[in-house]
């Protein structure tokens, strides 16, 4: 049997940004020697008003994904920060999620690059809040009702949130069994929420695009770790 009592922790380090910063915040990544790294193409959702003020002005949205080890996931965080101008209109937020689990030859990856890195002592210095009391919303629904998911949430408090397109990959003959008609196509939209509003924002998506609505939504929560650029 394993002992995992002195295992590392890891962490999910997201940066959801502009495509020109997303290009330079890559190169960034790559610097720091992430060995997993992965770039998706999304959509903003929030009113020009409520972009320009959380700094997200263009809705073109890149969300640029990567393990790290935790020790080193408020190091990447100010790195972000300092060199993206995170905060800034038109730059972006990044933050970390904690995750559970990894294979074992990624954890083995992931703590060599921790060794490596003499910078993961740096901690917040007053530009990430840490505990900040956050949470990742993700909505999955049908294609097209991303707007309707985003129209519950501000109803119920959201400000914005960033919308990616997908593919429903599950077994349809098991939801046929369970009366529901899934389409191929998807759309995952993701809402950074207060943890005090996230029950009701997650209430009102479940209400208006549910699995027994035509958007056929699936709701759950993450928390937060840490977070910069609000």
């Amino acid at each position: 049997m394993e002992n995992h009592e002195n295992a590392p922790s890891f962490q999910l380090l997201v940066l959801i940004t502009n495509p020109k910063l997303a290009d330079k915040a890559t190169r960034i990544f790559r610097r720091s020697t992430l060995p997993v790294q992965y770039r998706l193409n999304a959509e903003g959702t929030a009113s020009s008003e409520v972009m320009d003020m959380l700094g997200l002005g263009s809705i073109d949205k890149c969300i640029l994904m990567s393990t790290v080890p935790r020790a080193l996931g408020d190091a990447m965080l100010l790195k972000l920060r300092a060199e993206l101008h995170l905060g800034a209109v038109n730059s972006g937020i990044a933050f970390t999620i904690s995750l559970t689990g990894l294979n074992k030859q990624l954890m083995r990856m992931l703590t060599k690059t921790d060794e490596e890195n003499t910078t993961h002592n740096i901690r917040k210095g007053g530009n990430i809040m840490t505990d900040t009391k956050y949470a990742l919303i993700v909505a999955t629904v049908n294609i097209g009702f991303s707007g309707d998911v985003m129209d519950a949430a501000r109803a119920a408090g959201a400000s914005g949130g960033t919308v990616i397109h997908s593919r429903w990959i599950g077994n349809q003959e098991a939801a046929v069994s369970w009366g529901l008609s899934m389409q191929e196509e998807k759309e995952i939209v993701l809402i950074l929420s207060d943890t005090e509003k996230k029950v009701e924002i997650m209430s009102a998506i479940s209400e208006k695009c549910g699995m027994r609505s035509e958007a056929k939504g699936i709701v759950l929560s993450l928390p937060i770790d840490a977070v910069t650029g609000l």
